[in-house]
């Protein structure tokens, strides 16, 4: 499992460059946020072909992003949060600080903003996480990539169900890309 530093196309970075825009002008032109776990637990290998979930992530997201060029924004987190303008977030390790992650997006809560959560879902603090999600305007939709059945799943729908949105899994992130298409589109 490598930090990878690159640009993906599609991407909010590789929209700038092609428009010859600001990344903060592009930025105003998304559609979504795409808040994504890359946590410790995200380094376990039970994904296809035995990758890592973190692994499959990427190249889900790498997906999402070539069929919605400059239209979703990345955000990765773990025990701290960082803003991914090249749309390929390096794995972090460490702790799950979902509420500190949504924290860090609300200053992008603004009216028709989506928010979409990709996680195995086993926040440090379930209590906080879903406090701060009650507080949004724009709905967060949920997608749990772990084992089937596993505890994080059920703490990813009560989320989603306090936020006003929708929840999904996409089993070990299998199927991450088209699962998330699907609720952008319903």
């Amino acid at each position: 499992m490598k930090n990878k530093l690159t640009v993906v196309p599609g991407s909010l970075a590789d929209a700038a460059s092609r428009d010859n825009t600001s990344l903060a002008e592009t930025f105003l032109s998304a559609d979504a946020i795409i808040i994504c776990d890359v946590s410790g637990s995200m380094g376990t290998h039970d994904s296809r072909d035995k990758k890592s979930r973190y692994d499959v992530l990427l190249e889900e997201l790498a997906k999402l992003q070539a069929n919605k060029p400059g239209k979703l924004a990345v955000i990765a987190f773990s025990s701290w949060t960082t803003f991914e303008p090249g749309g390929s977030p390096p794995f972090l390790g460490g702790g799950t600080a979902l509420a500190g992650a949504l924290r860090f997006a609300k200053v992008a809560d603004v009216a028709d903003m989506q928010f979409y959560i990709i996680s195995d879902g086993k926040p440090n603090d379930e209590a906080d996480a879903l406090a701060v999600a009650r507080d949004y305007q724009g709905k967060i939709h949920c997608i749990y990539v772990g084992p089937e059945g596993g505890s994080g799943e059920k703490f990813l729908e009560r989320l989603s169900q306090a936020a006003g949105g929708k929840f999904a899994t996409a089993a070990q992130v299998i199927e991450l890309a088209a699962t998330t298409e699907r609720l952008m589109l319903g």
